[in-house]
């Protein structure tokens, strides 16, 4: 009897392989590997008759599992499983529309096929924006983190032990697919060529998903929406390391791009607000002046005279630590610290300068803060 990882095998050649039934060793080897393996599964393929040396004629095998595959429910090659519980953003108090919000939320609520890349700088509110859409539209929301290391598996599915079972476990893009639901693949800049898989699904095509025989055909209402920081041409100011170089034809299956620029000063303010009503903590002049502050830095970025920017989640970061510190100037020290010491000077010096006579006494307090950690920390 056949164990289910080598019928796996075997499903697997079959697919790559349709038009022959012998194959070489090596082939049934990498098969195996490919799907993780062990070599007692692919070993009893072996023992079928050799045609010539290093190839085998798995025929009286492959046959079989065909007509078994249209008959048993339990074959592994056709039996494959999701989550049914559906993924839903809840509307978050603290966002204000804003930029594309409107437009994203036309093509989201048409429910047409009509694939968006959204790039702009870290920070801006380019996924929040689309959560927020899928939430106020009730729509169901899957979200995927890109990274280098993003393979089909993690996309559409792979084998995995289940109750001492090996299933095929469909991934995100598919569930998405079969629910009608927005796929977000955020920063998909940061992917390889491992994510070509995914370029007949942006024409809404159905996928065969190789590992199972399974045709997925898209559902009413599902579109695909990937953020980014780049173009998808990397990024030439070495600013996003992790940016990549897209394949023009797979940014061409996009039907629209948006670049996202940073938000107003008058909208900044109005999310600056919403985040200290959140943490309780109104401030209506410390919003306008970091606000101010923020939008003179990027002015100063784009002419190339400082090397970074503050961003609008930047500037939340600096209202949550308000609301704890109680102290404007602590604060921003706090959560601008990232940056190298020349920027970060600069950065507090600029502030003192758009709200210098508010911060005289906050500044001789952080000194005194940090002091007293010194004197802490030599304790």
């Amino acid at each position: 009897m056949m164990n289910v990882n080598t019928k796996n095998i075997l499903d697997e050649l079959v697919h790559n392989y349709p038009d022959t039934t012998i194959f070489r060793k090596g082939a049934i080897v990498d098969t195996a590997k490919k799907l993780g393996f062990a070599k007692k599964d692919w070993m009893p393929l072996l023992k079928t008759k050799s045609t010539v040396r290093g190839q085998y004629d798995l025929s009286a095998v492959i046959l079989p599992l065909r007509d078994e595959s249209h008959t048993d429910n339990t074959t592994l090659s056709m039996q494959s499983i999701v989550n049914k519980e559906k993924s839903f953003a809840s509307v978050d108090e603290t966002f204000v529309p804003w930029g594309s919000f409107k437009d994203i939320s036309k093509v989201i609520k048409s429910e047409m096929f009509y694939p968006i890349y959204i790039s702009g700088m870290s920070g801006n509110g380019k996924t929040f924006m689309v959560e927020q859409s899928c939430a106020k539209l009730n729509r169901e929301f899957i979200r995927v983190q890109i990274n280098p290391e993003t393979d089909e598996d993690d996309l559409l599915g792979g084998f995995r032990l289940i109750d001492g079972e090996t299933v095929f476990a469909k991934g995100p893009v598919l569930k998405a697919m079969e629910n009608g639901a927005i796929l977000l693949l955020d920063e998909i800049d940061r992917a390889t060529n491992k994510i070509m898989c995914l370029q007949g699904i942006l024409e809404g095509k159905p996928v065969l998903v190789k590992k199972t025989g399974e045709t997925i055909t898209p559902q009413a209402g599902f579109n695909v929406i990937a953020t980014a920081n780049t173009k998808g041409k990397g990024s030439d100011d070495g600013r996003f390391t992790a940016a990549s170089i897209i394949d023009e034809a797979f940014l061409e299956r996009f039907t629209i791009s948006i670049d996202q620029k940073f938000p107003s000063k008058k909208v900044e303010t109005k999310i600056v607000m919403k985040h200290m009503s959140k943490f309780n903590k109104i401030d209506e002049e410390f919003a306008d002046k970091l606000t101010t502050w923020a939008d003179i830095i990027r002015k100063t970025f784009d002419d190339d005279g400082v090397d970074e920017v503050i961003s609008t989640r930047r500037l939340c970061h600096i209202v949550q630590s308000y609301a704890i510190f109680n102290n404007r100037l602590k604060a921003i020290d706090l959560c601008i610290s990232r940056f190298d010491d020349d920027t970060k000077e600069a950065f507090l010096d600029l502030y003192t300068k758009v709200d210098s006579g508010v911060l005289m006494h906050e500044e001789e307090d952080l000194k005194v803060d940090y002091e007293a950690q010194e004197n802490y920390n030599e304790e």
